[in-house]
């Protein structure tokens, strides 16, 4: 897997998961990072479609369920941006890392390890 540049953001994808799934949460880490400003015009249907050899479709797709989100917002004949809220951005984050947590407590339910057990491990790994 291959890390492409398009414009402001750096995607690399897994042909084995979905790919618009694999798009907007590449986006939506990006921001969510800092590595995208507020406000930025991001690539178009088409430029990202071409860049990363994925169907126009799938980048609509990607980008509807992003303005849906309010992460992103399309200003007509102008293109797509990033919100300028950052209220909504640390929305997304909280979601992002509420799916980690989530994901996290599952894996350890299901290796038989104690919350108690799990938090000092937690305490104990490095940032």
């Amino acid at each position: 897997m291959e890390k492409k540049k398009v414009g402001p953001l750096i995607f690399q994808l897994d042909l084995s998961l979905p790919i618009y799934e694999q798009v907007m949460k590449q986006i939506k880490l990006a921001v969510a990072r800092g590595e995208v400003e507020l406000g930025t015009k991001i690539p178009s249907v088409r430029e990202l479609a071409q860049q990363l050899k994925i169907n126009p479709s799938t980048v609509v797709r990607a980008y509807l369920e992003l303005e849906r989100d309010g992460l992103c917002e399309k200003r007509r004949g102008q293109g797509t941006y990033i919100t300028t809220s950052p209220e909504r951005v640390l929305q997304v984050k909280k979601g992002l890392a509420a799916d980690a947590i989530t994901s996290f407590v599952e894996t350890m339910k299901a290796l038989g390890v104690s919350r108690e057990t799990a938090e000092q491990w937690i305490k104990e790994a490095k940032w």
